[in-house]
Order: structure tokens, then sequence, then C-alpha cells
């Protein structure tokens, strides 16, 4: 069965098995495992940060990035399917007393005007007031679609002149960086608090980052702990995230080649497919994800009339050409 559900399915490598039985551990709660310490020393300086959190989800990492910013009774703008807003199952509501309000952007930009106008400031006890926006990079539900630099560029100097903050969601942000070149550290520069994920693209089996200030991920630390997250000898999964960072980031490259051979192979223009996300149109999404299913072939459906692939480490080549003849077939 060719697994092209998710980039959350992969397993460790052998190399990564290895790295995992024989790092050094600690006690994490009390700060005293070295492998997490230097997983979030390295994170955090990649992209320009004073500090990072390891987490176990990357929903936990979005849920402490926003509060981080966004304190109760305030809101947070965001595109309408952010991950955020429709995959956290209300959890910035549930834990941290924040509402959302969104924009619509099938491509998964940021239209910055439309932002501008839904930006509202504190105007006494009658609205909530905005205190960060949120962008997804790259957009999940958008087709792993990049924000251009640009959008982003604009974005932080609006947020600066108004004073409100930017959380990026960049659980796919790796891709973004392969994808465009643009360096991580110019990606963080651009925001005041991040979140990271270990385990998609970058195949690690758990794990993602909260990045940000040190005062917001000391306070973090004890939101984490607050919400059941404290870990203790967590190093053996830390080592995973090492391991990743040293061996499969460059090999992203792979996965967006690959996806766009799918695309070609569903009827997608490739050339709109810029990392290892396609999004495919059907009339008939669940009855699509029947017939690759029984063809050996395991894709998932989005929505009533939307179909997703994503590519990922455990698929090479060669089952990516068997999955593209399979569904070209359907």
């Amino acid at each position: 069965m060719i697994d092209l559900r998710s980039d959350t399915v992969t397993r460790p490598t052998a190399a990564m098995r290895r790295a995992m039985a024989e790092a050094e551990v600690g006690d994490d709660v009390y700060g005293e495992d070295p492998t997490v310490l230097g997983l979030e020393e390295r994170v955090a300086g990649l992209f320009g940060h004073e500090a990072a959190l390891f987490t176990p989800t990357g929903s936990m990492a979005n849920v402490l990035a926003v509060r981080s910013v966004v304190a109760p009774g305030e809101e947070v703008l965001c595109e309408e399917r952010a991950h955020i807003a429709r995959a956290e199952l209300g959890a910035h509501g549930a834990h941290s007393g924040i509402t959302m309000r969104t924009w619509h952007a099938p491509d998964g930009r940021v239209p910055v005007a439309r932002v501008q106008d839904m930006f509202a400031p504190d105007l006494g006890p009658y609205f909530v007031p905005t205190a960060a926006v949120a962008v997804e990079n790259t957009h999940n539900f958008a087709g792993g679609a990049v924000v251009p630099l640009e959008q982003l560029q604009a974005l932080r100097t609006w947020a600066d002149e108004v004073g409100t903050s930017v959380h990026v969601d960049g659980a796919r942000i790796w891709n973004a960086h392969v994808a465009t070149g643009v360096p991580l550290t110019t990606y963080g520069g651009l925001a005041d608090v991040l979140a990271v994920c270990l385990s998609k693209g970058l195949g690690a089996p758990i794990g993602s980052l909260m990045v940000g200030s040190a005062e917001a991920v000391a306070e973090a630390r004890v939101r984490r702990k607050r919400m059941g997250g404290g870990m203790r000898q967590v190093g053996v999964l830390a080592a995973a995230g090492l391991h990743a960072l040293d061996h499969h980031l460059d090999r992203l490259a792979e996965d967006h080649e690959h996806a766009r051979m799918l695309a070609e192979a569903c009827g997608v223009d490739p050339a709109g497919v810029e990392t290892n996300i396609v999004v495919v149109p059907h009339d008939d999404a669940a009855g699509f994800v029947a017939r690759a299913a029984e063809a050996g072939v395991r894709i998932g459906a989005v929505g009533p009339r939307t179909v997703r692939l994503v590519t990922h480490l455990d698929v090479d080549r060669a089952a990516v050409e068997k999955a593209a003849g399979v569904l070209a077939g359907l």
C-alpha cells in the first residue's frame, strides 16, 4: 500500500532510530535533558530567535505560540482554512479563551489590504481587539502554498505600525525554505512567534517547537506543564529531530518534484504545485479515495469534493511513479 494521506505517516529511518537509542537524556521538566536543550537552542538559532520550546504536537506548539501574543478575550486573524481555525478542535478557544476572525484566500496567500480592513484596534468595551495575525506557511489546505516573501514583509511592516503581533504556523516552513531559498532566519525575523514541526516533511516520529523570545518561551513552559505537556527523558525524541535537521531537510526538494508528478497524473497543473501537497478537485471525493485504496494507493478526502495527496520521506520515486499510474487510470 502506497500511503499518500499525509507526510505525518513517515516512520523513523534506521539511522534515526540509532540516534534515538544513543541519545543522552535527562529530566526535561527540570530543564536537564541535554538533547532537548540542544534541539531547542538549534531551532531557535535557525530562525534568529532567543528561545524555543519542545512540544509533543504541532497543535500544542500553536496553542502556546498564539497564547503568547493573544490574551483571553482578544482575537487572532487568520485565513478561513488555517490549521489553527479548522484542524485543532477549537483548542485556542477552549484552552486560551481567544476568538478568531478569518479572511478568504483560496490561494492561501495573505491579502494585506484585507487584513488591514479587518484589524480592530482597542475601541473600549465594545469590540474584541485584534492582538495578532496568524499566517500558515506553507498553507496545508491551499495545497502546500508558499506565502510570498513580499506579503510577509508588508504584513510585518504594517503590524509594527499598528502594534499587533504576527504568528507563523510553520509546520511546513521547511518546505517553503527549500522551495524558495528564503533563509529560515528571514522567515523567523518576520514573526514574533512561530510553531515549527519535525514530524511532517522532516520525518521525525513526533515533535514540534514553539519559537520566540526568551520571556514568551518561559511563560509557555509553564502553560505546557499546565496542559499536561511536561515530559521527562524526552531526549530520545529530540534526537530524532536533530537527526532530521541534519539529514532530511535538503531532500524535501525530492518530495516537491514527486508532488508535481502526481498532480500531472491527476489532471492538476503541476506548475501550481509549489511544495509536497496536491489538492485534487473531484465531484465524488469519497468514491475516488475508496477506488484508490482498492488499487493500493491511500489518499485522503479533505472535503466532499476535494482530495489531498501528500508526498514524503517514505514514498520514493518508484512508488510515486506507480501511484501516478494508478491514479491516472481511476
